[in-house]
């Protein structure tokens, strides 16, 4: 069967009617912050606190967008008679944004819990040398990042946390055993 002459355009017509009819979705951005879903990617907060400077996210991030500095210093020894040791003391900390590409592969690595998605968007520079943010931006934008999700209460408990209820209690019955001889 031939299609009918012009049922194209009636189709189309439809279409267009039909959406002339609805209400438009328009957010009036900057007059009105739009709802972000939780958990968004927006820019990479730094909890400084954490960074232990493995260079990890450096290393692994395909576009080398993350710079690092640090130096060693030493510490004095915990006990009398123990000996010095060095420790890595972070410098610089800084993430090109207009090289970056938003895998979140630094923030995967990083093995101390150091770098976080922030919901932060709005970071637009008149200049793209701009776009380089240092340690105490990222730092500030560590304080946005919402709380992670609650557990499933439901779930099982973890193998970790079950272990070191198992010492705890073992050690608590160890204790009260003496005092109870004792009375």
């Amino acid at each position: 069967m031939a299609p009918i002459p012009g049922s194209g355009l009636a189709k189309g017509l439809a279409v267009t009617l039909r959406t002339m009819t609805r209400k438009t979705v328009t957010e009036q951005y900057p007059d009105a912050l739009p709802e972000l879903p939780p958990r968004t990617r927006g820019v990479i907060g730094l909890f400084e606190e954490n960074c232990t400077v493995c260079m990890l996210c450096a290393r692994e991030c395909p576009d080398w967008c993350i710079y690092i500095d640090s130096h060693k210093e030493t510490v004095p020894p915990a006990a009398p008679g123990g000996r010095e040791r060095s420790r890595n003391v972070l410098d610089r900390f800084a993430i090109d944004f207009s090289l970056c590409m938003y895998c979140g592969i630094c923030i995967e690595v990083c093995p101390f819990d150091a770098l976080f998605w922030s919901p932060e968007f709005e970071y637009a520079e008149t200049d793209i040398r701009d776009l380089t943010h240092e340690r105490d931006k990222l730092r500030e934008w560590m304080w946005t990042v919402p709380a992670p999700p609650a557990l499933d209460p439901a779930a099982e408990e973890p193998k970790e946390i079950a272990a070191a209820r198992k010492t705890a209690e073992k050690l608590a019955a160890a204790q009260a055993e003496p005092g109870e001889g004792d009375s």
